[in-house]
């Protein structure tokens, strides 16, 4: 009997404790999650294994750590010097995801607030480093998408080689001062209108060279064919005609030409 109690009261035990210790035993990582371990008592955090979605049980005095590992969005507002040293302010949202298979050493160097340790500065920095290359001109007109490209590659390789993915950097908004934005719109505007009136002179200079070649080669055709209107040749197209008229079965008038050139002309009748 007394047996049986010490089976029971142990059993209750064991339950009571199983409960206490359940919540840091058992896991359940769930899909867009992945988790890494960390051993305090046998050989520290595991650089090594990845934990996907699924139940696991792990033991109490080690440390389960869960990410998410889903995409993820920051959004940052920030002032930044052009190459003038005029400042813009400059709206940038940058997309991203923890490397699944990275995550031990992201954990390693930065820890779950990854994103204020390392997105964020990275994203500032890079921002800064690429817009201080160009004028706010460039930046707000000219040269936008490739400032754009410039910050999206930088920006990609700098978090891969930390072991985060970036999906999508963009520029939201670029603000300028008013008066430098009013100066840079009128600018852009006479830079347009000067290049439609140069389109206007061209089209008009193309239009001119058309109807001076085709002037030069009706004036060269011209004077081809007064080259070969001779005397001889003339009044042998007057003899062939007037044969012709002479074999028609129409009555004719015959008009005896005067000259040594002169030519008979006959004039038909019906």
């Amino acid at each position: 009997m007394r047996n049986y109690r010490v089976i029971i009261i142990s059993a209750i035990a064991a339950l009571i404790l199983l409960i206490i210790l359940g919540s840091s035993m058992f896991y359940i990582v769930n899909p867009g999650e992945r988790a890494i371990i960390f051993r305090p008592f046998s050989g520290g955090l595991d650089t090594t294994n990845v934990y996907g979605p699924g139940f696991n049980f792990v033991a109490p005095w080690n440390d389960f750590i869960v990410y998410n590992v889903k995409e993820r969005k920051t959004e940052e507002t920030l002032d930044v010097l052009d190459k003038n040293g005029l400042s813009i302010n400059v709206e940038i949202s940058v997309r991203y995801n923890p490397i699944s298979q990275k995550l031990p050493l992201l954990h390693q160097q930065f820890g779950k607030d990854y994103e204020n340790q390392l997105i964020i500065p990275e994203v500032r920095s890079t921002v800064r480093q690429v817009m201080g290359n160009y004028t706010a001109e460039e930046i707000y007109s000219t040269r936008r998408a490739e400032v754009e490209q410039e910050i999206i590659e930088m920006t990609t390789n700098k978090l891969k080689d930390n072991s985060v993915e970036t999906k999508a950097v963009l520029i939201r908004s670029i603000n300028l001062p008013p008066q430098i934005k009013t100066a840079i719109e009128n600018k852009l505007q006479q830079e347009q209108e000067a290049l439609a009136y140069q389109f206007k002179l061209e089209k008009e200079k193309q239009e001119a060279d058309r109807k001076r070649i085709e002037a030069e080669g009706e004036a060269n055709a011209n004077n081809i064919i007064n080259q070969s209107l001779t005397p001889n040749l003339l009044k042998m197209r007057g003899i062939e005609a007037t044969l012709k008229l002479a074999q028609s079965q129409n009555s004719k008038t015959v008009v005896i030409g005067s000259g040594s050139d002169g030519m008979p002309l006959i004039l038909g009748g019906n």
